[in-house]
This record gives C-alpha cells, sequence and structure tokens, in this order.
C-alpha cells in the first residue's frame, strides 16, 4: 500500500506529463513522450491504490466504452472491461458479425455510429500485418471529422488494445511491473532485458509484443537483447525505433540469433513465440484473397520451420545463465507450457510454475494502465482528480 508521500511524487509526475496526452488517443508508445508515459504509469498506480482501497474513482457519469476485437482475447478484453467500470463507463462490444460491416459499411460510418454516447474506443486489430494499426488511424480520423461537424457531442479515446505494431497498454504494464519489481524506473537503467523468440506449435502468433516491449524499453535505458532464429524478423521499422531510442537514452540494444547469449547475465527474460515478419505479411494477403489452400500449405510450412527451433524453450538449465540464475520471467500470457498446454513449448514447466504468479501481478497493471490512458486523454487536470479519489 502506497504511503502519503509516495502519491504525492506520483501525482506530481502525472501533473507534469498529463498535458502531453490531453485530447489524444494512445496508439503507439512511440507517439508520445517519455514524460507522458511515467503520467500514464503514475496515475495508473494512483488508480490501482484507489480501487484497492475502496475509493471511487469514477471519471464519467455514464457513457459507453465500446470495445473491437478482431481477434481472440482474455486479458485485454476483461482488463479493458475494468477500466471502463473503474472510470464509470459500462462496456459495449462490437460484434461485426452483426454490425452492417458485413453489408457495406464504411469505416467511416461505423465509428460514428458506435460513438454517439462514446467516452472511451478500445480496438484489438492484430491480424493483417500493415493494417491494424492503419485501420485505427482511420478511425481515428472518422472521430475527428464528426466531432468537428457536429456530428458527436464528445470525441471518444482511442486506445490501441495490439495492433500489428505495438501492444501499448500489454508493454506498459509491463514496465510498471518491472518499475515496481525494481523499486522506480530510474532503477531500470542498464539492466539487462532478453526479448527472445520461443517455440510453440501453434503459428501466426502477433509480432507486437516484442516490438512493443524492443521500443519502450530501450527509452528508459535499458539494455535490450532481442534474439531469434533466422529469419524470425521484426517490422524493420519498429528495429529502427528501439535503436534510435537506445542511443537517445544511453541504453543498449542488439539483435541475435542465440537465446543462451540473449540471456547471458541477463536480469530479465521474456520468451516469446512470434510469426516470422515475411510470414506473417504472405498470411494476410492469402487470407484477404480467401485462399484456403495456400493458406493451408502455408500454415503447414511454418509449423515445419518452427520445429526446427523446438530447442529455443526456456527451461532451468538456460536460466542459470541470467544473473545470478535468477532472472525475473515474464510473458504476456498464455504461455505455451511444455507438458501442461502443449507437449513441446515456450517454457518448462517448472520455470513457469516458479513464476506464475509473478505473471499474474505483471497482468493485473493492465486494466488501471488502460484507465490511466482514457483519463489522461479526458481531463484537464487528472492529477486533481486522483487526489480527490484517493482523500
Amino acid at each position: 500500500m502506497a504511503d502519503q508521500n509516495t502519491l504525492n511524487n506520483l501525482l506530481a509526475t502525472v501533473r507534469e506529463g498529463a498535458p502531453g496526452l490531453f485530447g489524444k488517443d494512445f496508439l503507439l508508445t512511440w507517439d508520445h513522450g517519455t514524460s507522458t508515459l511515467k503520467s500514464v504509469l503514475a496515475a495508473a498506480e494512483v488508480l490501482e491504490h484507489a480501487y484497492q482501497n475502496g475509493k471511487d474513482a469514477r471519471y464519467f457519469d455514464g457513457g459507453l466504452a465500446i470495445s473491437i476485437f478482431r481477434d481472440k482475447s482474455t486479458r485485454t478484453r476483461f482488463a479493458y472491461a475494468s477500466a471502463a467500470t473503474l472510470l464509470g463507463m459500462s462496456l459495449q462490444e462490437l460484434d461485426e458479425t452483426k454490425s452492417q460491416i458485413a453489408h457495406g459499411e464504411t469505416v467511416r460510418e461505423t465509428a460514428n455510429m458506435i460513438a454517439f454516447c462514446a467516452r472511451a474506443i478500445g480496438i484489438r486489430d492484430d491480424m493483417f500485418i500493415h493494417e491494424g494499426h492503419r485501420y485505427m488511424v482511420e478511425v481515428a480520423q472518422a472521430l475527428d471529422e464528426g466531432k468537428k461537424e457536429g456530428v458527436l457531442p464528445y470525441r471518444p479515446t482511442m486506445v490501441n488494445l495490439q495492433c500489428d505494431m505495438d501492444h501499448p497498454t500489454q508493454a506498459m504494464a509491463d514496465l510498471l511491473h518491472l518499475s515496481k519489481t525494481y523499486g522506480g524506473l530510474d532503477k531500470l537503467r542498464g539492466k539487462r532485458i532478453a526479448m527472445t523468440w520461443a517455440y510453440s506449435p501453434s503459428y501466426g502468433k502477433p509480432l507486437s509484443v516484442p516490438q512493443g516491449i524492443i521500443t519502450l524499453m530501450t527509452r528508459f535505458g535499458m539494455d535490450v537483447a532481442l534474439a531469434h532464429p533466422e529469419g524470425y524478423d521484426l517490422l524493420p521499422e519498429t528495429i529502427d525505433i528501439a535503436k534510435r531510442h537506445a542511443k537517445e537514452a544511453g541504453g543498449n540494444f542488439t539483435v541475435g540469433h542465440s537465446m543462451t547469449d540473449a540471456f547471458k547475465d541477463a536480469d530479465i527474460v521474456y520468451p516469446k513465440s512470434w510469426a516470422p515478419f515475411k510470414i506473417m505479411e504472405e498470411r494476410t494477403r492469402l487470407l484477404r484473397g480467401g485462399d484456403a489452400k495456400k493458406l493451408d500449405a502455408l500454415e503447414k510450412d511454418c509449423l515445419a520451420n518452427n520445429a526446427k527451433f523446438k530447442s529455443w524453450e526456456c527451461t532451468d538449465e538456460l536460466m542459470k545463465h541470467t544473473k545470478n540464475g535468477k532472472a525475473l520471467y515474464m510473458h504476456c500470457l498464455p504461455a505455451d507450457i511444455t507438458d501442461v498446454s502443449c507437449k513441446e513449448g515456450e517454457v518448462s514447466a517448472n520455470v513457469f510454475e516458479r513464476y506464475r504468479l509473478d505473471t499474474y501481478r505483471e497482468a493485473a497493471h493492465k486494466p488501471y494502465i488502460i484507465a490511466a490512458m482514457v483519463l489522461l486523454s479526458a481531463a484537464k487536470d487528472p492529477s486533481a482528480f486522483l487526489a480527490n479519489a484517493i482523500k
């Protein structure tokens, strides 16, 4: 439980960086300055304190929080619902199969029709490479027009709940988890985090989690080691962003092809499967073209290629290479756990069980991160609101 001095410091951080997010959407972490990111983290901590102590943190007196999930979700879906309730909104999920989208309704029309009484819109669109973020930008532009032309009384805040480029609510929750684990953001400077590919018996997993980690953690001076088998590249632009952030923050960013090398002396490990960038490009093309036979063939080829790298598993033996053999294990969940959820997977049962509750704590920050993003976008003086909420 945070003491009053800690809460005052958090409120001061919110006050300093909040203006950078007021009236804006949260689509990509690199769209926002470091002080703004810090204010989101601080606001999330205050909101978490408020909820845990039974305080009323409802900023909105009603209104809809609309979610559009174009991919399956458990944690993010319920985190968004929790954030909506925490801030005083009612959740409404848009099921596109029950809408007029199938009958030719345009993105611009849909965006305005669902937003009449909406204060927030959260979207997950991570299935199609080069398209998820683009779709969110198109929705945002439609909402801008609706507000400007008097169609909408309020411009809802948009939050990216995962796209092809970034997973900002996950990455920010991960950063808050690290900050709380190590005693503050300043304590993360120089710490080594190994963001590595890991074997999975499935294919087509999005690239946005590793991309979100490498582009965010480099901003806080961390030593970020990205490792994956040859050919399992991420989007080139996210690699460039990570390099730039590392240079600006005085940290380090490397790309290698050895899981063992990445784990060497690591403080934190994040073994997570993803599909190769080029495979996701081809998959997008085939899905859009409705070519089922070629899509099946692509899946078989990808799974066969994955199987060449079954040794990319986070095991007790591999963890011995980390700093003092006690690196913090992280995962966005659900993890592919060997002999538990699958025959062979990303992480051994022993390692996962040892850190299982830590991964739950990691995930538990996400509702407050989402709520903080919406609050700082909607409120002119969020620090004053939060100070009153925790009295």
